[in-house]
């Protein structure tokens, strides 16, 4: 399904996450994501946590979830961060999301069609996980939340995303949180720059009854 943004949607999403996180100091991000991720209608929404991550991300892109009748999943390192995780979702918004354990490669295979992911830049392999992603083959954004903790001359979107059968159409940086990196990723087959153009030809055509000779180019 192509992405589509509606406005109303995100509006929802995004007064149901502000009512929802309103204990939370650091729920700008949320707000945020949850906004895009619904204003998009994804319907697979994808984000990595660590232990000790904040929660109230987590929490928006659950109630986007919800207002796209999408599925929102959250992939953790580990079983702690998994126990972790669910507890925290629990305790703050009795909310039970979808959690998978294990590597990038083995569970980004599963994933298949994802519209919308967040990544946290504290992780050592966010870099991978974006690599292993199965994206939508109609688009998706990408989003690297944290982004303040990592160095900015070590990391290219052009350099996770695989440039033969797709593009990066937009990049923007935005100072909310501790910065969110964000990527507008073309669909599957999209133009990347690459394609040949089409050489014109002149063509010459002589009338013999006026003498006149044309030359079109076709």
């Amino acid at each position: 399904m192509k992405l589509i943004w509606s406005p109303d949607t995100a509006t929802k999403a995004y007064i149901d996450t502000v009512r929802t996180c309103k204990v939370f100091n650091e729920s700008g991000v949320a707000e945020l994501v949850s906004a895009m991720a619904a204003g998009w209608n994804a319907k697979l929404i994808v984000e990595t946590w660590s232990q000790g991550g904040v929660i109230a991300t987590s929490i928006g892109l659950e109630i986007a979830s919800r207002h796209t009748c999408g599925r929102h999943v959250c992939v953790v390192p580990d079983e702690k961060s998994r126990s972790e995780f669910i507890t925290a979702m629990k305790e703050a918004a009795d909310m039970n999301p979808e959690v998978l354990v294990g590597e990038p490669e083995e569970v980004m295979s599963e994933l298949v069609g994802i519209d919308f992911m967040v990544v946290d830049s504290k992780r050592k392999d966010f870099a991978r996980v974006l690599r292993q992603a199965k994206l939508n083959q109609s688009g998706a954004v990408l989003v690297c939340k944290n982004a303040n903790s990592r160095s900015t001359s070590s990391f290219r979107w052009r350099s996770v995303i695989d440039c033969g059968s797709r593009r990066v159409v937009r990049t923007v940086f935005l100072p909310v949180g501790k910065g969110l990196d964000m990527a507008h990723v073309s669909s599957s087959g999209g133009n990347s720059g690459s394609s040949k153009v089409e050489k014109k030809k002149w063509i010459k055509h002589f009338d013999q009854r006026s003498g006149e000779e044309y030359v079109i180019r076709k």
